[in-house]
C-alpha cells in the first residue's frame, strides 16, 4: 500500500491475507497484551462481547507493517459491519510505538477505505488504552456514541473519521 516515514526508518505496509503468518502472528502478540490488561474483565463470562471477535469472511483488508530490515511491527485491519468499514486488529509492537507505524498503518486503511467508496472509518477501543485514544484523537479520529455490538461493553471508547 505504500512506504511511509517513521523514527526508524521507512515502513512499509502492504496488504496480505488474512491468514498471513506475519499477520497472525502479530494478532497473537496484541491478543497476549489485551488478555493481560483486562485480564480481570475476561475473567467475566458474558462480559465480553461476540463482535470483538472477527469473522475472517468480514474482512475486507489486512495490513502488515515491515520495517526497512522487513521485520513486521505492525497490524491492521478493516472488517465491513453492516453498511461500515470498521478498523480492526490496529497492534504496533512495543519497540515501535510512538515513532509513526501506528500512521502510517492508519494511511493505508483509510486509502482502502476511500478506494471501496467509504464515508467514514468507525473503530471501538478500550478503556485502558489511553494511548490509542490519544493517537486517534491526534490522528482526526471524533468520538461518536458507543455502536453494536459494543453497547455492553463498559468503558469503550468509539470514534469515526470521515474519508
Amino acid at each position: 500500500m505504500g512506504t511511509f516515514a517513521a523514527r526508524s526508518g521507512p515502513i512499509t505496509v502492504t496488504a496480505v491475507g488474512w491468514d498471513d503468518d506475519a499477520a497472525v502472528a502479530l494478532r497473537r502478540a496484541m491478543t497476549e497484551e489485551m488478555d493481560a490488561r483486562y485480564a480481570d474483565l475476561i475473567a467475566v463470562p458474558g462480559l465480553i462481547p461476540e463482535g470483538m471477535n472477527v469473522d475472517p469472511a468480514t474482512v475486507v483488508y489486512t495490513g502488515v507493517a515491515r520495517s526497512a530490515l522487513g521485520v513486521p511491527v505492525g497490524h491492521v485491519a478493516l472488517r465491513a459491519l453492516g453498511g461500515e468499514l470498521e478498523l480492526k486488529r490496529m497492534f504496533v509492537t512495543p519497540a515501535e510505538r510512538g515513532g509513526g507505524v501506528a500512521q502510517a498503518l492508519l494511511a493505508a486503511a483509510e486509502d482502502v477505505a476511500r478506494g471501496r467508496g467509504a464515508s467514514r472509518i468507525v473503530l471501538q477501543t478500550g478503556p485502558r488504552q489511553p494511548d490509542a485514544v490519544r493517537m486517534y484523537l491526534r490522528e482526526g479520529y471524533t468520538p461518536v456514541p458507543v455502536f453494536a455490538p459494543y453497547e455492553g461493553l463498559a468503558g469503550s471508547h468509539c470514534f469515526e473519521k470521515s474519508l
